[in-house]
This record gives structure tokens, sequence and C-alpha cells, in this order.
């Protein structure tokens, strides 16, 4: 068994969950390092309320591995805000020792940080 460190962050917004994943993908898109946008999926109902989910993933040369960091934004209890949960991991090397440097934390948190204005 290896230690395996990984972040989740949750929020609440008041943008839509398209919206909130826009802000992230945008502001992932223009930091430091070449992050990649791997998957999207978006779900509405016919009510209007929608899932949806983002696969990102970003090198860091601290950990010389790649670090995946998936946001899930869903405002499916109709109150007018959206939940959006930021979950990192994979950014630890080795098979025994998967200790990732806070390269998960620093991916979860600047996400985070582009949806900050907008929190409830």
């Amino acid at each position: 068994m290896g230690i395996e460190i990984s972040e989740v962050l949750e929020i609440q917004v008041t943008l839509t969950p398209s919206e909130a994943a826009e802000k992230v993908k945008a502001c992932l898109s223009g930091g430091l390092g070449d992050t990649e946008l791997l998957d999207d999926y978006t779900k509405r109902t016919a009510d209007g309320k929608e899932i949806v989910m983002r696969l990102f993933e970003r090198y860091y040369l601290r950990t010389a591995n790649r670090a995946t960091l998936t946001m899930l934004a869903e405002n499916l209890d109709g109150d007018g805000t959206t939940r959006v949960r930021f979950s990192a991991g994979g950014g630890g090397g080795g098979i025994l020792m998967r200790f990732d440097w806070w390269a998960g934390t620093s991916f979860a948190k600047e996400a985070q940080k582009a949806l900050e204005e907008y929190r409830v």
C-alpha cells in the first residue's frame, strides 16, 4: 500500500453548471502549464436543470507526472444555485509512493478560484 494524496473541494455558486464549467475551462487554459481538456459531458433535463462534467489533465514538473482534475457541476435541487465539486488526483509518481507534492491541491484550488466571485 502506498500513500496517495488527492484533493476534493466543493462550493456553491450562482452560475449555471454550463457557465461555471466555461469559467473554469477559461481559467485553466490561461494558466501555467499545459492543461488539456480530456472529456466533457453535459446532460440537460426537460425542466432546464443540468449536470456538467469536465475532465482536465496537466503536467506537473515537481512530480514529473500528469495530474487530473474532474469537475462536476449540477443544479438539480432547483434552489437557484449550482453545486460544484472538484476532485484532483493522479499526480504522484512511483509504484509504492504516490505522493503528489500538492499538485492535486493546487490544481483544484486554481479551478475553484475561477468561481470565487460567484460563490454563495
